[in-house]
């Protein structure tokens, strides 16, 4: 009694484990999302730019620099009086200087600007990276649950040719039928048992695609959840031109390739800051030690407190010709600008295709499903009018086995399509601005 109630309490417990390992859509996307390599290279790229947008407005502080300079001299060198003679020196500075940028033309506020846009645009490519893995997911989720349902109907087809062997049998034994129909019927089981097998495997290595899509270290214990499918033939389907309406404010491609023009757009003006003058402010202070063989010479700190000085002074640079240098760089944004649109338009037209594809995807699949839904019902029914007539004698074991192998064929082209409609569906919706793990 003790150990029959430990066993229950270990099943109780390997059920509940199992139950834990049951992952959703929205699990298994929101895991991907969490440790998927691309997806952490693009918040790398983001935080680069933050980088570099810091960087950009810490330009306009000043700097400040210290600096220690020690030197000798030997051999010949000119004296006061005008004369050569050998001397040996020996000279000790420090120096302490600081420089800021008044006006630069307008580079600096510009450089500002764009790295704030391609900050948004590096924003952007991370939605759009984490979408992609959306997909990805979402296709090899349901490429498992529909490899998942399809070991189900080989379960069924095996235990409805185990009760036919097991009724030829008793026939068999009875004297009722050939021992060449009993060996026909229970090679159908083997026949049968290989099918499911192999669908298992079929399984297994749906689960590890997508184990493996999830950085998972090991498919082991791990399961999906069956997502509801709701009726086709209840279901409208948004059309394309309104979709792509809704898209064009709501998908980060084209806000990314739209900041792209804006950035190009920031680097004309700061290749254009070249033409204009600039204004620096500069201030320093510095003190020095000098020695001279054969003089006298004061004391290290009587010179560095006699020769304390400090500066300040301000700097204008006025461009005047510097090779073109400038005018073509400024050729070179604006070639830059041009591409970046030319960009944006192509992102515009193949978001505008793979709309219109997936709407006739989703509408054909669903017209499929609907027809697959009728099939099926119809062959179920076919089915069982064929069972009765052969368990009354008035079917052979062929036209039996034909209808069974027909009932399995429109049971697995009912799952396909419902899985394809699903998927399909959930692509647009995808356009539409939907999480693509949303039920």
């Amino acid at each position: 009694m003790k150990n029959s109630i430990i066993y229950i309490i270990c099943m109780l417990l390997a059920t509940t484990v199992v139950a834990q390992e049951q992952w959703s859509l929205r699990q298994c996307i929101d895991y991907a999302i969490a440790h998927n390599i691309d997806i952490k290279l693009q918040e790398n790229n983001v935080r680069n730019q933050e980088v570099s947008l810091s960087t950009a407005k810490n330009s306009r502080l000043p700097n400040l620099q210290a600096s220690a300079n020690e030197s000798f001299g030997f051999g010949r060198g000119l004296t006061i009086d005008n004369t050569y003679a050998d001397r040996n020196t020996q000279s000790t500075s420090f120096n302490l200087g600081s420089d800021v940028p008044l006006y630069t033309g307008g580079q600096i506020s510009n450089q500002i600007r764009q790295n704030k846009l391609n900050l948004q645009a590096a924003i952007a490519d991370l939605e759009k990276a984490k979408e992609n893995i959306c997909m990805q997911v979402a296709s090899a989720f349901l490429e498992a649950v529909y490899q998942k349902d399809l070991v189900a109907v080989a379960e069924r087809q095996k235990e409805l040719s185990q009760a036919q062997a097991h009724r030829v049998e008793l026939l068999f034994q009875n004297g009722k039928v050939s021992e060449t129909e009993l060996a026909e019927a229970q090679s159908h089981v083997a026949a049968d048992e290989l099918s499911l097998t192999q669908q298992k495997n079929s399984a297994m290595l749906a689960l590890l695609e997508l184990s493996q899509l999830l950085e998972l270290s090991t498919p082991e214990q791990f399961d999906i959840l069956q997502p509801e499918a709701a009726d086709p033939s209840a279901i409208i389907l948004t059309a394309p031109d309104a979709i792509y309406a809704e898209a064009l404010n709501t998908k980060p491609q084209i806000r990314a390739g739209k900041l792209n023009v804006l950035s190009a757009e920031r680097g004309v003006r700061i290749a254009q800051a070249g033409h204009y003058p600039s204004l620096h402010l500069s201030a320093g202070m510095g003190t020095n030690y000098y020695k001279t063989s054969g003089f006298e010479a004061a004391s290290f700190g009587k010179q560095m407190e006699d020769n304390f000085n400090q500066s300040l002074g301000i700097a204008l640079s006025i461009p005047i010709f510097n090779r073109y240098a400038t005018r073509n760089a400024v050729r070179q944004a604006r070639l830059q600008v041009e591409a970046r649109q030319f960009q944006l338009e192509e992102t515009q037209k193949t978001l505008y295709k793979e709309i219109q594809q997936a709407y006739y995807n989703a509408l054909a699949a669903q017209k499929q499903c609907i027809s697959s839904d009728a099939a099926l019902t119809a062959s179920r029914t076919a089915f069982n009018l064929m069972q009765k007539k052969y368990e009354n004698g008035k079917a052979t074991a062929t036209e039996y086995q034909e209808s069974k192998t027909n009932l399995q064929k429109a049971e697995t082209t009912a799952l396909q399509s419902r899985y394809t409609f699903m998927f399909r569906r959930k692509i647009l919706q995808f356009y539409q601005g939907h999480s693509i793990s949303e039920d």
